[in-house]
């Protein structure tokens, strides 16, 4: 934290803190843990309505876009420019990582924000959305002593089923060169019925017979459109490729036990998910 101070947006900078900021290494801090679709806005918006002096800190895609996809593009001598598609964040997301172990954790660690600490007896909760994988998790498990850290996990065709339900534009997906998921893969059914999982190689590895047919009766019964779930089972095997939840839960339980915890959000409610996240953060 040597470097000169740079803000970047209000309240919100790097580098040496000047008076009246703090870093975030020193600031007691929730951090979701979890892949697309798990469930984290859900837990968040439990949370604040369980309790007041929620806080939440700019999220991951908001510091990617701050902070780590503009390094990246500074390094390639390419001006800043917005990225939208998912696998071309992920490859910037990727890259930074090579670079600076702990990846968005690296990045995340550098943050200071224009106010003071709140001490954990003032029932403030201060929220990070969130952190993914081994590489990210262990940094923040070592770099961020007053952090704890909240695992949420969910089936990946339950994830699949979210992603469609929640049409977020941000869940959109195309190759390198810019092209839409219908030039990837089949963008409906298949004749005779039946969505062409023999297009999607790392779809029918994600999914069991029992869910491939799942999902493949929602474009059957014209409940989801094709290209929209061919682009939603894009998103979550690009997530599998680069993070691997079942390491991060074991790095986490293995480096700080007392300050993890793993909830699957398909066996717990909202509610139960927000008492248990109350329960962490105030510990």
């Amino acid at each position: 934290m040597n470097a000169e101070f740079k803000e970047l947006a209000d309240g919100l900078g790097v580098g040496r803190p000047p008076a009246g900021w703090v870093k975030i290494v020193d600031m007691p801090v929730l951090i979701l843990v979890g892949v697309t679709g798990v469930g984290k806005s859900t837990a968040v918006d439990a949370l604040r309505a369980r309790m007041g002096g929620i806080s939440l800190l700019p999220n991951r895609r908001k510091l990617a876009d701050l902070l780590v996809i503009p390094a990246v593009q500074g390094w390639d001598g390419d001006p800043p420019t917005a990225v939208t598609d998912r696998r071309r964040r992920f490859d910037y997301t990727g890259r930074y990582r090579q670079r600076h172990r702990g990846g968005l954790a690296h990045a995340f660690s550098r943050l200071v924000l224009q106010r003071q600490p709140a001490a954990p007896a003032s029932g403030a909760v201060n929220i990070f959305d969130g952190l993914r994988g081994a590489d990210e998790v262990a940094f923040a498990a070592q770099n961020l002593p007053l952090a704890h850290f909240a695992v949420l996990i969910a089936p990946d065709v339950v994830r699949v089923e979210r992603l469609l339900r929640r049409q977020d534009v941000f869940d959109q997906v195309g190759d390198s060169g810019g092209r839409s998921p219908q030039s990837l893969r089949h963008p409906g059914p298949a004749p005779g019925g039946g969505f062409r999982w023999e297009e999607s190689a790392e779809g029918r590895e994600l999914f069991t017979p029992e869910e491939r047919a799942h999902l493949s009766a929602l474009v059957d019964r014209g409940e989801v459109d094709g290209v929209e779930l061919a682009a939603k089972i894009a998103i979550v095997a690009a997530e599998r490729r680069n993070y691997d939840p079942n390491a991060a839960i074991e790095i986490l339980r293995a480096a700080v036990p007392d300050r993890t915890l793993v909830v699957d959000t398909t066996t717990h409610g909202p509610a139960e998910v927000a008492a248990k996240l109350a329960r962490l953060a105030t510990n």
